[in-house]
């Protein structure tokens, strides 16, 4: 009995694993233990006592025996319930699990089908496109097919005409055309001589009324505008904390501004406005919407500095062209060259003793033109030459040689007609006049230098010593670029890496600030910087 209930208890164990099963089955081997120690005491007893005693200690036995077997039954009730529930907890543990998987495959599954009906969605979509475009390539080809013919009949249709014209005229293909140019030509020549010849009596007629005061009218007519032009302008900003972001990090954006523009940016204490400062008005200009710009946009910082200085110069270049187009427009000369209405844009960005040489040229150009009339020359030849007069001063900063020969050489590329280049290189009395046109050039820029308020004598001495000192620093090998700058207090030169060292830099320096002292006078001292910058540039693709 013991080793049945021994084996019961054993395999209720193994049935479950729960705490509670473990508990009864150790329960359960305690009493079978007990149950023994009791057999074998009742067993000792009854040896001992004998007989009688061995028939109670029999009886005593059995029924602790049949105790024991009840209380094993018992307790092998007890661990086969408590294994049930323990297995039926488990069991229930066991579904919710299996329904929680089963609910997040059903997630699953419903999200694959939604994605299934957006891809079919799609690729619906990409039929009916592939289908339309199909459609239309079909329509596109028939289209050019039918061009083509038409293209086909159009050409044997002229071929045809021009054979029948050939046929009823006698003539062939060339010789038609030159007739009929020559036609064109007659009959345009015609009304050309017919107009000019129009416009001619009618300028003969104006200059006879107007002959006897035309120099007093051509001198009183500007004597109202007074020319003052500066080497400064100013650019607003919208808040003091803007300069110190043009400034920047130990002053890194400001040197590259003035590196890359050659002007001298001057930033104090004056709320809301900053000054740029250059005696070449194009890079002054340059520098103001670089400036503008460079605000507005928000990003200040030196590749973007030389980006936006980049840009600039070519809408300058633009700016330019479309100035010298509309002074010639505005002057009424006819066949000029493109390069040369360009340099009179140039001159828009000039200045002679303050005086704007664009607007100089056009009072020029007319007053030119009043005397040529007044004297019955060609009034239009002397506007063309009074207009071109100057033409040298857009490049003699560039080129070496006074504006007059400069500005002739540059013309006569152009094949200008001799009397304008005579009045161009003689105005000044560098070469001998030899038309009449010269000297009514010269005195026309006489009358208009000469006006009250036309130029200021001081801002071209000013500039002549700018322009000096960065020709003297640009002779010099291995020099790259020069700009004056602080008012003509330093001159800022710019040297090849390549070409120059760091010793040799200091030669230059050295020796450029040798000729200013030999060569120039000037007030207090000009101070001298040489830079050579080696750059590496690389490209990330």
């Amino acid at each position: 009995m013991f080793y049945t209930n021994w084996v019961a208890g054993l395999g209720l164990y193994q049935a479950s694993s729960s705490p509670a099963t473990i508990a009864i089955v150790a329960d359960m081997l305690i009493g079978a233990g007990g149950l023994a120690l009791g057999i074998f005491t009742a067993f000792l007893i009854a040896k001992m006592r004998g007989g009688s005693a061995l028939k109670r200690g029999r009886a005593e036995s059995e029924r602790i025996i049949a105790d024991a077997d009840r209380r094993a039954g018992e307790l092998v009730k007890q661990a086969e319930l408590a294994a049930q529930t323990g297995a039926l907890k488990v069991r229930a543990q066991a579904e919710r699990e299996v329904e929680t998987q089963r609910a997040e495959m059903r997630n699953i599954e419903q999200r694959l089908l939604k994605r299934e009906d957006t891809l079919d969605q799609k690729l619906d979509t990409l039929t009916s496109k592939e289908k339309n475009l199909e459609s239309l390539e079909k329509s596109l080809s028939e289209r050019n097919r039918a061009l083509q013919a038409r293209e086909a009949q159009v050409d044997q249709t002229l071929a045809r005409e021009k054979e029948i014209l050939l046929q009823i005229t006698n003539m062939s293909l060339e010789d038609a055309r030159q007739l009929l140019l020559k036609r064109v030509e007659d009959e345009v020549r015609h009304e050309m001589a017919a107009l000019v010849e129009k416009i001619e009596e009618q300028t003969r007629e104006e200059a006879r009324q107007r002959s006897t005061n035309i120099m007093l009218q051509a001198m009183q007519r500007y004597a109202a505008e007074v020319t003052s032009e500066g080497t400064t302008k100013s650019v607003a900003i919208p808040s003091d904390d803007m300069k110190g972001r043009i400034i920047g990090r130990e002053g890194r954006n400001i040197r590259a501004f003035e590196q890359a523009t050659g002007v001298d940016v001057i930033i104090d204490d004056t709320p809301g406005v900053i000054t740029v400062n250059c005696f070449d008005p194009i890079r002054r200009e340059i520098a103001r919407i670089t400036m503008e710009k460079l605000i507005a946009d928000g990003r200040i910082h030196p590749a973007r500095i030389e980006e936006v200085v980049e840009g600039v110069q070519r809408e300058m270049d633009n700016h330019i062209r479309q100035i010298g187009k509309k002074a010639v427009l505005e002057a009424n000369i006819s066949g000029l060259h493109p390069k040369i209405s360009e340099m009179l844009g140039r001159l828009y960005y000039r200045t002679s003793y303050g005086q704007n040489v664009l607007r100089h040229s056009l009072e020029v150009a007319y007053l030119s033109q009043m005397i040529a009339d007044e004297l019955r020359l060609d009034g239009a030849l002397a506007r063309r030459a009074g207009m071109l007069h100057d033409i040298g001063k857009a490049m003699d900063h560039d080129q070496e040689g006074g504006h007059p020969a400069l500005g002739m050489e540059f013309c006569r590329k152009f094949n200008e007609p001799e009397a304008v280049l005579n009045a161009i290189g003689a105005h000044h009395s560098d070469i001998p006049a030899t038309t009449p046109y010269t000297p009514i050039v010269m005195a026309a820029d006489a009358i208009s230098g000469a006006r009250p308020g036309a130029r200021r004598e001081s801002l071209e001495r000013y500039i002549k010593r700018l322009q000096d000192l960065e020709s003297i620093a640009n002779s010099f090998k291995g020099v790259r670029q020069a700009f004056a700058i602080q008012a003509g207090r330093e001159i800022r030169v710019i040297v090849d890496p390549d070409r120059c060292d760091d010793a040799t830099a200091r030669l230059i320096a050295r020796d450029v600030a040798r000729r200013i002292q030999t060569e120039l006078t000037f007030p207090g001292e000009i101070r001298v910087t040489v830079l050579r910058e080696v750059r590496a540039v690389e490209l990330a693709r």
